[in-house]
């Protein structure tokens, strides 16, 4: 289905979180979905850039699977244990022994070739205070930069390095990440490949420099422009309870785990579609 902003919704009613970001959708059943209602999510995400959905009981994990799986392939996180069922799923638990290590502004899986579309998180288990996920719009942070800027930045590309995060959190050596997944050069602002729309596309865990600029120049850029998802007006907060679940465009936000809920216990599990090779289009 093209992407159409005006899309009339008939299984869930949107509520924003936020005027920049983000809507729940209220009555949509993810346990009983069907084409219509996917359709409909599909839409959601591209005009919200993420949706959330309340009381999901019913929603088991094999469901969890069979929904993302109708927004495209699935791809396996390097991070999935090797015999693990369902390697689809990557399960984030964090308690007494194992602080959250998601609390930095990022997209997901950037130093692919080609990063995800989008996670579907589900909630498992919950503190009972604490452990919210922000988000943020990154088309409204390249829209709000000097129009100079903006058409310097359209013109660079940064090179994105798993190692960045994953060599400590692996325990592997940097260069035995590289064999499997070498750095990836994609385009500073990207242009969305369903809503044409275009959004800053670099981000602190995973973007190391840009191509062609000195480093110590690099960095200054870089630390102004992944300072942009942190401002508040681009941004929404989801508090999670029992029974949810987010679902957000990777091409267009970022995210933010807060760990703020320690030695408590946080379990999620998150499937992720696969996505395409990221493009500026002038």
């Amino acid at each position: 289905m093209a992407y159409d902003a005006n899309t009339e919704f008939t299984r869930f009613e949107p509520h924003l979180l936020s005027p920049a970001i983000g809507a729940e959708l209220i009555g949509a059943d993810l346990a009983n979905f069907d084409d219509t209602l996917v359709e409909e999510v599909r839409a959601a995400l591209l005009k919200y850039q993420v949706v959330f959905f309340r009381d999901q009981h019913e929603l088991t994990r094999e469901k969890h699977i069979e929904f993302a799986s109708r927004f495209g392939d699935l791809e396996i996180h390097p991070a999935t244990p090797k015999d693990q069922p369902d390697p689809e799923v990557l399960r984030i638990a964090h308690g007494p022994n194992s602080k959250g290590q998601e609390n930095n502004w990022h997209s997901d899986v950037t130093w692919r070739a080609e990063p995800s579309l989008g996670s579907i998180l589900r909630a498992i288990e919950l503190p009972e205070i604490g452990g919210d996920t922000l988000f943020s719009n990154m088309v409204m942070a390249y829209n709000d930069l000097d129009e100079d800027l903006k058409e310097r930045l359209c013109e660079m590309t940064a090179v994105h390095d798993i190692a960045r995060v994953f060599a400590r959190r692996l325990k592997k050596d940097a260069s035995a990440l590289h064999d499997k997944f070498p750095p990836q050069e994609h385009p500073v602002i990207r242009t969305h490949p369903e809503t044409g729309e275009r959004g800053l596309y670099v981000n602190i865990a995973f973007t190391d420099h840009i191509v062609g600029m000195d480093r110590t120049e690099s960095d200054e850029l870089l630390n102004f422009l992944y300072r942009r998802a942190w401002l508040p007006e681009y941004q929404c907060r989801f508090r999670w309870a029992p029974g949810s679940l987010a679902f957000w465009d990777n091409r267009a936000c970022q995210h933010y785990a807060a760990s703020d809920y320690f030695p408590n216990i946080r379990i999620m599990e998150r499937v992720t579609v696969a996505g395409d090779r990221p493009f500026f289009s002038a």
